[in-house]
């Protein structure tokens, strides 16, 4: 009954959402402060004072037709307008409205883009690990991802095998700063390096190559990291973002597609974009969320919480002998599993009531993924957990 295309995705349906389903019928066994559910990227954190005011003044001062009705496809204008500005106050840039459309957060600015230049048997270029969507996003265009294996020392782009892998078929490249899954953020040298690499190959190929940069955790930086702006350092670059981390709104599915004037055919691409995001469906991002974010454009969530609970589990889980790379961003951290089968070890861990996400959901083996996104309180509450799991592979 069901299209064949869409077999193999229900086989690999979502390992991450499948942890989360079993930590809420754990919770209900043992009691919700018991389990230690480290599964989903969830925001734990309140939106800021802003959101709520701006709802409230939105439906109080907007007439209803307005706030609740059509707009443009690509979104309301003045919103479109009040990102711009926030992108050129703070990269230098020279955004307009026009460059800007407004998704239905940052998966929907993946389809829109990836639809709009790619065609089928074209390539895309990734690094593992990564967000496990990606290649389901690139097979609904028929694409084939390519992915570039891990530098397992440091989890930056290994940029020699990146290069060996672009070729006549490389339509784009698909980057993710901060790291989902490692909270790894890439440097500025390595996005010039980046940027150079796809000049070069754009030329010999002969076709522009469209860097993809998602960022929905850009603002997630610790320790005086920066998460560079991509269309700084390479022109073909399409920028996806989402509020669902820097403002907690996931489930409000608000975010946008930046097309910067830099890149080839720029009015083409937001022309084609714009299409893409009305017949894929989602005709316009969510109206309210609109008019919230152009009171809330240059606000936050209290991000610090995140830094403080890194803090925390990074700090002990080291001093329980795991092994893991310190993350700049994000809210997770990417554990080397002590046994060869992370499968093993995130059962090892469940039976601790600790819920983690293997790392072949990330086209990575051999680690786990944990996501520090809850509250401080129940990373306090999980270290005898975490410590008797260490015990138990003698790491102590």
């Amino acid at each position: 009954m069901i299209a064949d295309k869409m077999k193999p995705m229900m086989e690999n349906s979502s390992v991450i959402r499948a942890m989360f389903e079993e930590g809420m019928k754990m919770a209900a066994v043992y009691g919700k402060e018991n389990v230690y559910d480290f599964s989903l990227g969830n925001p734990n954190v309140p939106a800021p004072d802003c959101v709520k005011e701006a709802v409230l003044e939105v439906l109080e001062k907007e007439e209803s037709t307005f706030v609740h009705g059509y707009m443009p496809n690509a979104g309301y204008e003045d919103v479109r307008a009040a990102v711009a500005d926030s992108l050129n106050r703070r990269f230098g840039m020279d955004y307009g409205p026009e460059n800007i459309i407004m998704t239905v957060g940052a998966a929907s600015g993946l389809n829109d883009i990836l639809k709009t230049i790619l065609n089928p048997g074209e390539e895309v270029i990734t690094f593992a690990p990564f967000f496990v969507e990606y290649a389901s996003y690139v097979k609904n265009y028929d694409g084939e991802l390519v992915v570039v294996p891990p530098d397992t020392d440091s989890f930056q782009p290994d940029l020699e095998a990146f290069e060996e892998r672009i070729g006549n078929k490389t339509r784009a490249v698909i980057v993710n700063n901060p790291n989902n899954p490692t909270g790894v953020v890439y440097s500025e040298e390595t996005i010039r390096r980046m940027g150079e690499i796809l000049e070069r190959k754009s030329r010999e190929i002969g076709h522009p190559i469209v860097l993809i940069s998602d960022e929905p955790y850009r603002e997630l930086v610790y320790d005086g990291a920066e998460a560079p702006h991509i269309p700084k350092y390479y022109k073909d670059t399409a920028v996806v973002y989402s509020y669902s981390k820097s403002l907690s709104l996931p489930g409000e599915r608000i975010g946008y597609l930046a097309i910067p004037k830099s890149m080839t055919d720029w009015e083409q691409v937001t022309a084609a974009a714009t299409i893409a995001h009305r017949i894929l469906g989602s005709v316009n991002a969510p109206s309210l969320m609109q008019r919230v974010i152009l009171r809330c454009v240059d606000a936050t969530s209290d991000l610090s919480v995140y830094e403080r609970n890194r803090n925390l589990l990074y700090g002990s889980l080291k001093e329980y002998g795991f092994q893991c790379v310190k993350p700049e961003g994000a809210f997770y951290l990417f554990v080397k599993s002590p046994v060869e089968d992370e499968g093993e070890f995130c059962q090892v861990c469940k039976k601790h009531h600790i819920l983690v996400v293997p790392g072949t959901s990330f086209c990575c083996p051999g680690y786990v993924r944990i996501s520090y996104c809850v509250s401080h309180e129940q990373i306090e509450r999980s270290l005898p957990a975490f410590r008797a799991v260490a015990e138990e592979y003698h790491l102590l």
